[in-house]
């Protein structure tokens, strides 16, 4: 049998495109810059690694295929459009994933359970539509390369929503009340970059996990229900 090159981390950036985001579309395209430029200062960590951005509104459009960002020169770029429609999120993700953990074992790699991180602004236009589509995505005996999911809310997103998107009450996390959104987008790719390392140097140790840092200015979703 072939020597594994190692193991992978496959993380996908799932950022809200829905027209109430165009006010802060500067401060998301700089996240999104200030998140791959951070990986590609620290190339011992970015192996370990392989980042997706996607953009979604009424669907769901890749900004950045899974890379390694050691190599990629290109900078996703997002655009503003549409409403928000979580089900076309997390219909994508079942198809694209399990494809995505294929691949790269495929290139002779070993790959650590995905995670996405989920940044959105407001609720899901699309009602209850997508809790069957999370449900299969999340159910690791129907989907075996179930994600952990990070959801993160700003603007107008509930906080019980988040607390259903996330895969742990620990992984839901809300924007403090009055924190302007420009600064709470800001505050979120900061977070991801920081577990993304994190998360990067456990692979390497003896106890491989994932680690989950909460955005300044931001608190847990569970705290915030029924308030």
């Amino acid at each position: 049998m072939a020597e594994t090159k190692g193991v992978l981390l496959p993380a996908y950036v799932l950022a809200d495109e829905s027209a109430s985001m165009e006010p802060y579309l500067a401060e998301l395209s700089g996240g999104l810059v200030s998140l791959c430029e951070g990986l590609r200062a620290e190339p011992m960590i970015a192996a370990k690694l392989r980042l997706a951005v996607l953009g979604f509104s009424d669907d769901v459009r890749i900004r950045l295929a899974v890379t390694d960002m050691r190599t990629e020169t290109r900078l996703p770029q997002v655009v503003i459009r549409g409403l928000t429609v979580y089900r076309a999120v997390f219909e994508d993700l079942l198809d694209r994933i399990p494809e995505d953990v294929r691949w790269l074992r495929g290139q002779g790699y070993k790959v650590h359970r995905p995670v996405v991180f989920l940044l959105s602004d407001g609720q899901p236009t699309d009602g209850e539509e997508w809790r069957d589509a999370h449900a299969r995505l999340t159910d690791h005996q129907r989907t075996p390369t179930a994600p952990n999911i990070i959801a993160c809310g700003i603007g107008e997103a509930d906080p019980r929503t988040m607390l259903a998107v996330a895969t742990r009450p620990e992984f839901a996390f809300v924007a403090r009340s009055g924190i302007d959104l420009g600064r709470a987008i800001g505050e979120f790719f900061h977070a991801l970059t920081t577990s993304l390392v994190a998360s990067g140097q456990a692979l390497g140790s003896a106890n491989p996990h994932l680690v989950v840092n909460r955005p300044d200015q931001f608190v847990l979703a569970i705290d915030e229900v029924g308030q």
